[in-house]
């Protein structure tokens, strides 16, 4: 049973319950039953938004707003930020906070501190832009969700509005043990500052957004996926770029990870001496050897991923050494290790503390070993977010002095509960306030013409595909394998945590989204491209030198995946998205 099914039915059921019976309650559909196919329920087809004018952009110093203090509004000049070498128009920029207050707890001042940018020529839509990692710093509100997208939202004429998700930058990690700043970073901030923001677009152009959207990746796709399950009523498109939907769970399964790269890695102190990147390439070659052509072409990628986790086998098809580690091999230990990690962390009984990953040959990235390898005993990463964020009750400060010493010595099984624990001062444990009240339940997503786009990496080090992808069988199941009519999940062939890797990794993510919530067109299939020299996004430094640095592929709707057909190998119009059993055929037949 996947993590998400597990938790469905265990430790949030409650919490599912209740938010069904608050949902259910103001949907046209309220009366059908959960989960009843959208073609026997009201999907209403979203208008598109329309353009309008900045009326006032100085001025808004005096807008007001319950509990919100407006701290600064100036115009911003045309070209004054530039995004992929091109200009960025003039807008208006606001500074503000809400809900500042002091803390019982740890005496802190807190705040949500939020910036808005107001284009002066509106498309008439709202755009909250969702940060990533622990937040606490309010970055700029232009729009930008992955590392590849080349327009942002603010290029796009988006009315953009960006968080500290309640807490400041000099506060992390140690804000976890105000409960209150807890629940902000959680969910509560994207709650308080959606209604403030539409008011303050009223005021600045006269009426509210025609369309409001919430995308991010990493936390901020998190964010995103939290906000369809708790605000589906205050937005109209969903983008989700690499979500960690069950943090608490992925960070968890880090810490664990650490202590297995632990047993294997020459220098304790340098977790990558477990599996340096000549080690990671030597898997990456021989994924390449079974998967490669699973998609009727070797081009460097493996499109068909689900079979070729069917087929690949570490101990048949990596090179065990016979003496010594030369970085052609792999020994035994190395080996049970390396399966181990990718089957996902348990705890001594055999209980699934976080989901399986796949094999991809993206590994070989450095972004890859920098989740594994760093992420997961670093002072700014897991284990300040296991410890002080995500434990009930939090862990004492003193383990910030030694964050490899607390993760190698971390016991799933006595510490690992206490993310599913609350207490009189911590009244939601973090799986309550991190993750969605219950993921496949989306009537009010789908009953009101939203629209969601999840898209993940295949290769991401630290949230898993796997992880995604059984969320998404879920939810085609709870709504009679109809969900994909107002939710697409994609997967992008050895892309890394949000980007990076060996992969066609930029794509208009936001325009599919506008077409599907505004035009009615669903995405078959989205074109990424790959970022090489030249590139104005960016070039990607994790690709192969014998890459087109301007090869395309077609990201397709799971569970299709994009299978070659005739044509120039380096263009997306060369592929189709197709069934996956083409490929395992195509593979039967070549060997």
């Amino acid at each position: 049973m996947s993590t998400h099914a597990r938790r469905t039915i265990g430790a949030l059921a409650g919490a599912a319950v209740a938010s069904f019976a608050l949902v259910g309650a103001v949907t046209p559909a309220s009366a059908l039953p959960w989960g009843t196919p959208a073609s026997a329920s009201v999907m209403p087809q979203r208008e598109p938004a329309q353009p309008g004018p900045l009326l006032q952009c100085e001025d808004l110093t005096g807008f007001q707003f319950a509990n919100t203090e407006i701290i600064a509004a100036s115009t911003v000049a045309a070209g004054a930020l530039t995004n992929g070498g091109e200009p960025v128009g003039e807008h208006c920029r606001v500074q503000g906070a809400m809900n500042k207050r002091t803390s019982p707890v740890d005496g802190q001042t807190y705040s949500i501190g939020f910036e808005m940018r107001l284009p002066t020529d509106w498309s008439g839509r709202f755009l909250y832009q969702a940060n990533g990692g622990t937040d606490g710093r309010i970055a700029a509100a232009t729009g930008a969700i992955t590392g590849g997208q080349l327009q942002n939202g603010l290029q796009m004429g988006f009315a953009v509005l960006s968080s500290d998700a309640g807490h400041n930058e000099s506060q992390n990690p140690l804000f976890g043990l105000d409960p209150q700043a807890r629940l902000d970073y959680g969910y509560q901030a994207v709650g308080a500052l959606t209604p403030m923001a539409k008011e303050l677009i009223v005021a600045a152009y006269g009426r509210g957004p025609d369309r409001s959207y919430i995308a991010g990746g990493s936390n901020g796709g998190r964010h995103t996926m939290v906000a369809s399950a708790r605000y589906a009523d205050q937005y109209d498109g969903f983008l989700a770029v690499a979500p960690g939907f069950n943090l608490p769970q992925a960070a968890v399964a880090q810490l664990w990870g650490a202590q297995q790269w632990a047993k294997v890695a020459t220098t304790t102190s340098n977790l990558e001496t477990a599996l340096p990147r000549q080690e990671r390439q030597v898997i990456a070659d021989a994924i390449l050897a079974r998967c490669d052509r699973l998609d009727r072409l070797v081009d460097g990628m493996v499109q068909n991923s689900e079979a070729c986790q069917n087929i690949f086998d570490i101990d048949r098809d990596v090179p065990t050494c016979t003496g010594e580690r030369d970085g052609t091999c792999l020994t035994l230990s190395q080996k049970g290790v390396v399966s181990d990690v990718f089957a996902g962390a348990r705890n001594s009984n055999g209980d699934e503390l976080y989901s399986s990953f796949p094999f991809d040959p993206g590994i070989v990235q450095p972004g890859w070993a920098g989740w594994k390898f760093s992420s997961s005993v670093g002072a700014q990463r897991d284990p300040v977010a296991v410890a002080f964020i995500f434990s009930s009750p939090p862990e004492d400060a003193s383990i910030l002095n030694d964050t490899l010493g607390y993760a190698l010595n971390y016991d799933v099984d006595t510490q690992a509960p206490k993310i599913y624990a609350s207490d009189g001062i911590y009244t939601e444990s973090a799986m309550s306030f991190m993750t969605p009240p219950n993921p496949t339940q989306l009537d009010t997503l789908r009953d009101t013409g939203g629209k969601m786009i999840v898209v993940h990496g295949a290769s991401d080090g630290v949230f898993s595909p796997d992880d995604t992808a059984a969320w998404y069988q879920d939810l085609q199941a709870a709504y009679h394998k109809q969900a994909d009519e107002f939710v697409r999940y994609f997967e992008v062939p050895g892309m890394g945590h949000v980007r990076g890797g060996p992969a066609t990794d930029q794509f208009d993510g936001l325009t599919a989204l506008i077409d599907w919530v505004e035009y009615g067109q669903a995405p078959d299939r989205i074109v990424a491209s790959a970022r090489g020299d030249g590139n104005p996004g960016g070039v990607n430094t994790d690709l192969p030198t014998s890459w087109s640095p301007t090869r395309t592929r077609p990201l397709c709707p799971y569970p299709l995946v994009a299978t070659y057909a005739e044509g120039d190998i380096e263009s997306a119009d060369s592929f189709v998205c197709a069934n996956s059993s083409v490929g395992k055929d195509n593979r039967d037949s070549n060997g």
